[in-house]
């Protein structure tokens, strides 16, 4: 059966590109299809930087996980828009420090589904559901969810590389708060986010992406930070995501696909978008 046929016997699109087919090829993944290599290599001649992004977004998760872990003692995450599994997912990076730590993903992709639920069939501690990230109440009121977390304690809730796929029209803010906002004291968020110091760049970018049918909203610094206001940044605060508690000891990614490899690298030339982010915590 060929990926193509197998997708359609899950009713899982394979006419369109998807922001974690995509995602996943960057960083080394065989879950995608023609048209996500496509795209992606349609845009890689504008925005080269995209694939040292995906990367640096990936090695920032097992940094902010394990510090979230080791240093902060939380003991319940929430990854909302997880993307398909690879090496050092949620759950893998905070039970390697803490073992009993619980883990809900949150995504509506169908294959992120189906491959996750392969994944964690037998872990009852850390489990997948069906959502859309946008729609935060049916986050919370999933059976999972209370079954998992605890929000009488901290907990971390992550929106890793997916805030640019929340327009303004689905009220960002709402969607990064909704669960933080309720929760415990000592909770945190953790978001990154592509920016550009440049309004241009970003909306050309933004037109590009989602001109390809992935929603997408490139915005400044700035404007990520009006989201975070009124929790307190862990040090270094928000940043270019490299700059946030470099480890060159941390696990290394798998290697980049042939095609991607004239692109490995390109930020170190060339910085017109990066990844902006980091932890907050709610006081």
């Amino acid at each position: 059966m060929t990926p193509e046929e197998w997708s359609d016997s899950l009713g899982i699109p394979a006419d369109r590109p998807t922001s974690a087919r995509a995602y996943g090829w960057m960083l080394g993944g065989k879950d995608n299809y023609e048209i996500d290599r496509e795209f992606l290599l349609a845009t890689l001649p504008s925005f080269p930087e995209c694939v040292d992004i995906a990367r640096q977004n990936r090695l920032f998760l097992y940094r902010a996980v394990r510090h979230l872990a080791q240093e902060a003692g939380i003991r319940q995450f929430i990854d909302m828009g997880c993307g398909l599994p690879t090496d050092d997912n949620v759950h893998q990076v905070a039970q390697r420090f803490v073992p009993d730590a619980r883990v809900v993903y949150v995504d509506m992709d169908p294959i992120v589904l189906a491959h996750g639920r392969a994944l964690l069939a037998d872990d009852r501690s850390t489990t997948v559901i069906a959502a859309d990230m946008r729609d935060q109440d049916a986050v919370l009121g999933h059976p999972d969810v209370a079954r998992l977390i605890d929000f009488d304690e901290p907990v971390a809730v992550l929106f890793l590389s997916v805030v640019h796929h929340l327009t303004d029209a689905d009220s960002p803010r709402r969607v990064l708060r909704t669960i933080v906002d309720r929760a415990a004291p000592g909770s945190f968020l953790g978001l990154s986010q592509v920016v550009s110091d440049d309004a241009e760049t970003g909306a050309a970018m933004s037109a590009h992406i989602s001109a390809g049918g992935i929603p997408w909203q490139t915005r400044t610094p700035a404007e990520v930070d009006v989201f975070v206001q009124g929790l307190e940044p862990v040090a270094p605060g928000l940043v270019d995501l490299p700059d946030w508690h470099p480890d060159a000891s941390q696990p290394a990614l798998d290697p980049a696909p042939e095609a991607l490899l004239p692109y490995i690298g390109a930020t170190r030339h060339n910085k017109r978008v990066y990844e902006y982010g980091g932890l907050l915590r709610k006081p």
